[in-house]
């Protein structure tokens, strides 16, 4: 879906800090914003409080805001801005979730979840980021970067594509190999 009027005004407006746009952006996004953050902390099974869940739309918001709307130049057009927001949303949520030592699951984006379903219980989680670390370094090479870029720095098939130079549609298995690696990791260390 292409950009809208709407939102290409709005857009522009917030860019060239025209009176009120900042506010009309929050009023416009804030409900796109509070449901990435209730989703992204109901699919990892998080209890959270109400004060939790606007400390996490507030830093999205700090976040859009962050180095002079840098996250909003960064907008090509390609897509909807709802659609790109939800994306920098989650990215924002998941990396807060991290810094504040909350477990994440390694298997909760959806297309990976359908790859790897048959390769054992997507049940289990790790505990921590350095539980997470430790694992990835465990992997070692480039099956480490790419599970460091997918899922630690959120970024996309196609930017990690770019960034290793491994070809777009060998990054899905690549992850699926490497999660299932993590996965024999973490059963052998609590056997261990």
């Amino acid at each position: 879906m292409a950009l809208s009027e709407i939102d290409r005004s709005l857009l522009q407006r917030c860019l060239t800090r025209q009176p009120r746009a900042w506010e009309d952006f929050v009023d416009r996004f804030l409900g796109l914003v509070m449901h990435v953050v209730n989703h992204t902390t109901i699919t990892r099974n998080l209890a959270f409080s109400a004060a939790d869940a606007e400390d996490l739309v507030a830093d999205v918001f700090y976040g859009i805001l962050a180095d002079d709307f840098a996250v909003l130049r960064r907008f090509r057009g390609e897509s909807s801005l709802a659609t790109y927001l939800t994306v920098v949303s989650r990215r924002i949520v998941v990396r807060e979730l991290l810094k504040r030592r909350l477990p994440i699951s390694l298997t909760d984006t959806s297309e990976m979840d359908n790859l790897a379903a048959g390769g054992g219980s997507l049940e289990q989680r790790v505990q921590d980021r350095e539980e997470v670390e430790k694992l990835i370094d465990q992997l070692g090479g480039e099956e480490a970067h790419i599970v460091r870029l997918y899922h630690l720095e959120g970024k996309t098939y196609g930017e990690i594509s770019k960034v290793t130079g491994v070809p777009e549609n060998s990054i899905g298995p690549t992850l699926s190999r490497a999660r299932a690696k993590m996965r024999r990791q973490n059963v052998d260390s609590a056997a261990g």
